[in-house]
């Protein structure tokens, strides 16, 4: 009999692969202090699923596959962005910059290594272990335990898109309960379409002790309190760093039964997707990957002319679907593209970019809008359907926006004393609520004015998506030092230089 920890699968040659170190069990627990250094670890052989048995596991990622995750994860701020769209970058640095500042990529020898694994693993870097004060530690920790929930979900086990439990809860009739201030609730919420199963997540990060673990535990149970009659899985997510230690993830759980989930795309996924697999037959999963990208689409949409360009990927999406590697395809993987990008160069020797577009879609390829966010190295982009309904979207979220009253900084009544932290963080959520309301009654007007928008974007220009500018310039230039990834609707690259290399 062949052990279970033998895989056939080809190694990985990925620049910025890491081993992240992974432990199930039934409920919190003390840190396991060293054993992801000692313990013997099973290999990650159930892409997209949760595993049969608890247990350490180790499963072998990418920076950038993280690095999407942190993009992507945390409560929507959309509405309050839209006369503001310049500010998405912000929050996408805020997102992204305490991992760079804070963790590096180092080597390991681990005790019982595994064949087709990195050999790399997360740590944190000299700066966090002896000069960082508290509080920075704490922004790292919530950043961290919130990225790596979203990576351990959704790379890992196949859930669905997740949404901030301050948006809105899983089922509609439960709104007001999920909204109920009182209540202490967990972080994050979604659907795993494979198992018809609702998940909800409590994401805990940095120096993780027990006591912090069972704070989350109790607001996982208090959100089965109302979703009780609905199946789900309750998971606790702690991503623990420590100095002169690895990162790890545990991950606490157990299954509450009941009624299966409301499908988000109309229909039980055969096998581990996610909803930019399902963008041509459900609205529900087009509404769901527009809103998870808004934050993006600012930045694209708020970015001066000359900065913004255009990468040539492959038309047909199917090899970009949702893989045993998580959500993103590195392009490394991918010689189609490079082939037909080549062929393209071969075809326009000129500058002219009409030439250049016109054989370029003649070949099979997209042009995807990308663009470098300020203040990192990191180029995030999409294809232009999805920016056209996304850019639907908006318009539809500024008009509702523009009908709540309160939303706007404008209608705020100017008080002789702030507000106390509590009574603003309560009125904000109040603010949230009325907006999502009204989203939820117009959301089949909606779903069919991105559906409609989603159609016409493949045959529009760019320059008419971005009114009053020139079609961006076509990027067919060989970038060895950059690290590209793609899903079938959007792109991700950051430089080999930028990795967050630690050597001890």
């Amino acid at each position: 009999m062949i052990s279970d920890d033998v895989t056939d699968a080809p190694p990985l040659v990925y620049d910025d692969s890491v081993d992240i170190p992974v432990l199930f069990r039934d409920g919190p627990a003390k840190r396991p202090f060293k054993q992801w250094r000692t313990a013997k670890h099973r290999a990650w052989t159930t892409p997209g699923a949760f595993p049969d048995k608890d247990g350490w596991y180790t499963a072998t990622t990418t920076w950038r596959e993280i690095v999407k995750a942190a993009t992507e994860v945390g409560r929507d701020v959309t509405p309050w962005l839209y006369q503001a769209p310049k500010l998405a970058r912000g929050e996408l640095v805020a997102r992204v910059s305490p991992l760079y500042a804070y963790l590096g990529i180092h080597d390991v020898t681990p005790k019982h290594p595994l064949p087709h694994t990195s050999g790399r693993r997360l740590t944190v870097n000299a700066v966090y272990e002896h000069g960082t004060e508290r509080s920075a530690k704490s922004m790292l920790g919530y950043r961290l335990g919130m990225t790596m929930a979203e990576w351990a979900c959704r790379s890992l086990m196949g859930l669905g898109q997740t949404w901030h439990i301050e948006d809105g809860g899983p089922v509609p009739a439960l709104e007001s309960d999920f909204k109920d201030p009182v209540r202490t609730l967990p972080d994050l919420w979604g659907v795993h379409e494979a198992e018809s199963t609702y998940w909800l997540i409590e994401a805990k990060g940095g120096n993780v002790r027990k006591n912090r673990l069972t704070e989350g535990w109790e607001q996982l149970a208090e959100g089965t309190k109302v979703l009780h009659a609905y199946a789900h899985r309750r998971v606790l997510c702690g991503a623990s760093v420590q100095p002169q230690g690895d990162l790890f993830v545990t991950i606490d759980h157990d299954h509450h039964p009941g009624q299966p989930a409301l499908s988000v795309n109309g229909k039980s996924a055969p096998a581990p997707s996610s909803p930019e697999d399902h963008l041509g037959e459900s609205d529900d999963a087009l509404l769901a990957t527009a809103r998870a990208q808004m934050l993006t689409y600012l930045a694209l949409r708020s970015a001066a002319p000359s900065r913004l360009r255009t990468v040539a990927l492959t038309a047909d999406r199917s090899s970009r679907r949702r893989s045993a590697d998580g959500l993103t395809t590195p392009l490394e993987r991918d010689p189609t593209t490079s082939a037909m990008r080549a062929a393209v160069r071969a075809e326009s020797p000129s500058d002219d970019e009409q030439v250049r577009r016109t054989i370029t879609r003649a070949i099979g390829l997209d042009d995807f809008l990308t663009y470098r966010i300020p203040g990192t190295e990191l180029h995030l982009g999409m294809s232009r359907r999805l920016f056209a309904a996304c850019d639907q979207l908006h318009y539809e979220d500024q008009s509702i926006a523009e009908r709540t009253p309160g939303l706007r900084a404008e209608d705020q009544r100017i008080a002789d004393e702030p507000a106390d932290e509590e009574a603003e963080e309560q009125r904000r959520r109040t603010q949230r609520r009325v907006f999502r309301e009204a989203q939820e009654q117009e959301r089949e007007l909606i779903q069919e004015r991105l559906r409609d928008a989603y159609v016409d974007g493949d045959d529009r220009q760019w320059s008419d998506l971005l009114p009053g500018q020139a079609e961006p310039r076509l990027d067919l230039d060989d970038q060895p030092d950059l690290l590209e990834a793609a899903t079938p609707e959007t792109y991700l690259a950051l430089r080999r230089d930028d990795l967050p290399y630690h050597r001890r």
